[in-house]
């Protein structure tokens, strides 16, 4: 047999897209979790650009300075028995940073200068290994794994996506008011719809999904029978 007759296909991936604080990685990392496959949360990688952009004095619109930095990048994401995620680079911790309203800004920021993405785009592809992937992000369906045999686009109202954040932050105990963090959320918007590589989009062959008035358990419940639906889902053996 010749050896393109033995090749195998790629390993499936399930993406995952949608505007800021639609609960793509929650939602993402249940299913996952319920496959048995890998998880990767795409947002966290602009997010340690920003951060290490930031910490090392780059201006917000250096773009070939952020892309060196994507570039180099030696980043391992791992799961703790507590439930929580690390991830480590060059052995330092920054989950614990990341989430802030802070770095999510600079992460959007640096997210739309293309030679950032253009250096991300093999590492965020890397992950693709047996059994399966889920991706969240803005763009895996439409510009990372164009072929995945799943989309969902998973989006909210702002108003429910203002509220859910102002609900963490009160739950770490730090403040914020909902008109800021909604005036935030429609500038991210507008900001990751307009840029000029990879923009915000539902792709004509994504299944929109809104969680604006759903739990986690419903909407992971639904991406799971559509997968089921695909033949995709079954656990290794």
């Amino acid at each position: 047999m010749s050896e393109a007759g033995t090749a195998r296909a790629p390993a499936p991936v399930i993406t995952i897209d949608g505007p800021s604080g639609a609960g793509k990685g929650t939602v993402a990392k249940q299913v996952a979790g319920r496959l048995g496959w890998l998880w990767l949360d795409s947002g966290a990688l602009y997010r340690v650009v920003g951060l290490l952009g930031a910490r090392r004095g780059l201006a917000p619109g250096d773009e070939a300075g952020h892309a060196a930095l994507a570039a180099g990048l030696h980043i391992v994401f791992m799961g703790a028995a507590d439930g929580s995620d690390a991830v480590l680079v060059d052995g330092e911790d920054l989950a614990p940073e990341l989430r802030s309203e802070a770095v999510g800004r600079l992460a959007s920021a640096v997210a739309v200068l293309p030679a950032v993405r253009a250096a991300l785009v093999g590492r965020q592809q890397s992950f693709r290994r047996l059994p399966g992937l889920v991706a969240d992000g803005r763009d895996m369906g439409s510009a990372i794994f164009p072929d995945a045999p799943l989309k969902v686009y998973l989006t909210a109202s702002v108003a429910e996506r203002a509220e859910r954040r102002y609900k963490q932050l009160k739950d770490k105990g730090l403040g914020g008011s909902l008109a800021d963090l909604s005036r935030d959320i429609e500038e991210r918007d507008r900001r990751d719809a307009g840029r000029a590589a990879s923009p915000l989009l539902q792709t004509a062959d994504a299944v929109r999904i809104d969680s604006s008035a759903r739990s986690v358990e419903s909407v992971v419940d639904e991406v799971l029978a559509l997968a089921s639906a695909r033949g995709l889902g079954a656990r290794p053996r």
